[in-house]
């Protein structure tokens, strides 16, 4: 049950007041005994006159001393309620609250009053609560402090005086930055940026907080963001440090493709038009007519064959191509491939053997789409080995995947280019390939198909020893 705590208070300094005026009442009793015991002469006259002056006095300070006590009591104990009691009251209700839950104010008013053992308690539920309130935020502060730390971006903190607050490992990694770099000054000084950390912060509307920048083979992004206290008041800068190499790269292979296709497109339509305008513009003999006409039919054919290159490319990368995934024998689908190839085989003279090495299971793939990508690595292989070489294929089995090997003792690929020959219209040697009649996306479709039936394709090639392409599909469990 709880108590009135002003009133025990208040009864605390009445009860000590109360005793100094009985002592001074005792005193007072003494000196009327004083009067008794003194004799009636006129020297003892005068003497019980000075005494009974001292009791008068004594009688007087004693009245006024209790209503003055009394007072000074009722103030004593009205200042301890307000100043004391009352934010007691509050803090216990604030306690309260927040143990059953709720999200309040220390400040906000109470009314029930309690005693001083409530007091005790309510500082022992405030204590254990303030700890699991900042066991929760050390809590998030490590959470937080864990994402920084492995975040792929990067992130810099400035103080308003541009000091670094916090920096995680992302972002020394993509600006290359060392102990030394640790203002906001020194740091993009380093990098050839202007930009003011007094005009992000209070001029954020009126200036560019975005920019692009090169950093050695990197390309990255900067974001800077002012950020606010608890008053709302400018507090510092954030910069975020994005890594866009790999969509500058994208970009500009887009550039290049759509220039590359402009320009496949260009070369044989300027074919075309030139011979058929010569034609339309005289007359010649048959033999001068059809070597024209020769040309304007290859040419076609060279625009037709980009043409569905390009469709197909465009159709593996808007996932529209229907493939149909069947078992099949791979030894066989190669020998077929070789039987088709055969005319051109013998116009170059090749020698060309095929292996199998071993018991081959049967693979699950797009039939149709693998025997495509196999004669394209036998037409590259015959294309481009001199006259009279030696082109061996082998079919094998190891592990999960059946494995199909060419191998031909031709011109070769530089190491400098084994990294893009599967970049489309990307040619080691541009006028021997549009010669032979390539578009330059034959190994670009290749990779696509087998992409998609889960294999792979390597190749590994020195400059006039040969190239040796190895292609992995799975087979059927």
């Amino acid at each position: 049950m709880k108590k009135n705590v002003n009133l025990k208070i208040v009864i605390i300094f009445f009860v000590i007041g109360l005793i100094l005026i009985l002592g001074l009442g005792a005193c007072y009793i003494l000196m009327l005994n004083q009067i008794e015991d003194i004799g009636t002469n006129q020297y003892n006259i005068e003497l019980i006159e000075s005494v009974n002056n001292q009791i008068s006095q004594t009688k007087l300070i004693v009245i006024i001393s209790i209503v003055i006590y009394t007072l000074i009591s009722i103030l004593i104990g009205y200042f301890v309620l307000k100043a004391v009691v009352s934010p007691m009251k509050k803090l216990i209700k604030s306690a309260e609250k927040i143990a059953s839950g709720e999200n309040v104010k220390l400040d906000e008013n109470i009314q029930n009053i309690g005693a001083v053992g409530d007091i005790e308690n309510a500082f022992g539920i405030v204590t254990n609560e303030l700890n699991q309130k900042l066991n929760e935020v050390n809590r998030q502060k490590r959470q937080i402090e864990t994402i920084l730390l492995h975040m792929t971006d990067g992130i810099i903190a400035f103080n308003m005086g541009g000091q670094i607050i916090h920096i995680n490992p992302a972002a020394k990694s993509m600006l290359g930055l060392n102990d030394r770099d640790n203002t906001f000054e020194k740091i993009f000084k380093k990098l050839n940026i202007d930009i003011n950390i007094e005009k992000i912060i209070y001029l954020e509307n009126w200036t560019s907080s975005e920019q692009r920048k090169n950093v050695g083979d990197k390309y990255v992004n900067l974001l800077f963001a002012p950020f606010q206290d608890e008053n709302d008041r400018p507090a510092g800068v954030i910069t975020v440090i994005q890594d866009i190499t790999e969509h500058v790269k994208l970009d500009n292979m887009r550039k290049e493709f759509v220039a590359d296709v402009s320009h496949e497109l260009k070369t044989p339509i300027t074919s075309i038009m030139g011979y058929a305008d010569t034609l339309l513009e005289g007359e010649y003999d048959d033999e001068t007519r059809n070597k024209f006409l020769n040309v304007i039919s290859t040419e076609a054919r060279r625009m037709a064959r980009l043409v569905t290159d390009l469709l197909t490319l465009s159709r593996y990368d808007n996932k529209k191509v229907e493939t149909d995934v069947t078992s099949f024998d791979l030894g066989e689908l190669v020998k077929k491939c070789q039987e088709k190839l055969k005319f051109e085989i013998e116009k170059k003279g090749h020698n060309v053997e095929c292996f199998v090495t071993a018991s081959v299971p049967p693979v699950v793939a797009d039939k149709y789409g693998i025997e495509r990508v196999v004669l394209n690595i036998l037409s590259n292989a015959i294309k481009y080995t001199p006259d009279n070489g030696t082109i061996k294929v082998y079919v094998g089995f190891v592990y999960n995947d059946a494995y199909i090997k060419v191998i031909d003792n031709g011109i070769g690929i530089p190491e400098s280019d084994l990294t893009r020959i599967f970049e489309r219209f990307y040619r080691v040697d541009k006028a021997r390939s549009r010669e032979l009649g390539g578009t330059g996306l034959g190994l670009s479709i290749a990779k696509e198909i087998l992409d998609k039936n889960k294999g792979s394709i390597d190749i590994k090639s020195k400059v006039g020893k040969g190239t040796e392409v190895v292609i992995r599909i799975p087979t059927k469990k």
